[in-house]
């Protein structure tokens, strides 16, 4: 079964003034992603704004970027939502417009106990083809509720198209432990744009990065760096984006992509789904202006 690896971009939603999905500046969007090298796409995540869209919104744009990329990279589209039904909607709805896998966060808002974990990933994972990848995505941080390398093993060892994990919490340990399930086999992916390169160094397959929409060719050369085993190189790389990283996701990382990207002219509006907050006028001023003295379109090393 298909895995990720490598830079898999969650990318933005795009709205219209009106506030409606905007599938121009969404097909812009998936060809700038796939020009600048990138190795796959996560349309509807936390990125995405995947809570305050509704589900009827949640497909139009999986089936404008899954077929709008039409195969050139994998599509694996995001389905977690707030309960099971709507997630296994989504989930299914993935497999008949042709997606190449899903993501399902763990349930939020409200705590679960291991045994609630699993049987939900369960039936997810068996409301699909059982070759039909799934992975699992934890983000305790934002949804409340982790998943343990005890979870992970018990739902891979249940339903083997549960191929690995996104996990974006910042715990190197943990992540090296999920490296563990089924015997070694399990796909692992970070979150946490300042681990890529070490965590690939480690055994990790790759990451999961909003920040390369909007500065790809340095995502691009950090993991021909990585795939090279050019430590030093990828050490020097990481060390850039790090800077670059920082100063874009100083105060609203969601907003601040949107404001880059509009400013590429590759989205038309930096709208954000209320109660999403936008930068106002200065913050944006500001954000260009500290960007620019970075020179962020130039890779650096």
């Amino acid at each position: 079964m298909q895995k990720l690896y490598g830079v898999v971009v969650p990318i933005v939603t795009p709205l219209t003034k009106e506030d409606t999905v905007d599938v121009e500046s969404i097909k812009k969007l998936v060809d700038h992603c796939i020009n600048n090298g990138v190795e796959g796409l996560y349309p509807c995540g936390t990125t995405g704004e995947m809570m305050y869209l509704s589900l009827e919104e949640r497909k139009l744009i999986a089936e404008t970027v899954v077929a709008h990329t039409n195969k050139r990279i994998p599509v694996f589209v995001h389905i977690g939502a707030w309960n099971l039904k709507d997630t296994i909607e989504l989930a299914q709805h993935a497999v008949t417009i042709g997606a190449d896998g899903i993501g399902v966060v763990t349930p939020t808002f409200f705590k679960l106990s291991d045994r609630g974990l699993i049987d939900f990933f369960r039936a997810v994972a068996e409301s699909v083809p059982v070759n039909f990848p799934v992975y699992l995505y934890g983000i305790p941080q934002n949804a409340v509720n982790d998943i343990s390398p005890a979870v992970a093993e018990a739902v891979a060892q249940a339903c083997p198209n549960v191929v690995g994990i996104k996990y974006s919490f910042g715990d190197f340990t943990r992540m090296q432990q999920f490296m563990l399930v089924r015997d070694q086999s399990f796909s692992v992916l970070a979150g946490p744009d300042h681990m890529f390169a070490p965590f690939c160094s480690a055994g990790g397959d790759g990451v999961v990065s909003g920040n390369a929409m909007c500065i790809p060719e340095h995502y691009d050369q950090l993991w021909s760096a990585i795939q090279a085993g050019d430590n030093a190189l990828a050490t020097k790389l990481q060390r850039r984006t790090n800077v670059l990283n920082t100063t874009l996701c100083a105060i609203n990382n969601i907003a601040a992509y949107k404001v880059i990207l509009k400013n590429e002219g590759i989205i038309s509006t930096t709208k954000m789904r209320r109660p999403m907050e936008n930068l106002t006028p200065e913050q944006e001023a500001d954000l260009l202006s500290s960007m620019e003295k970075l020179e962020y379109r130039k890779v650096i090393i």
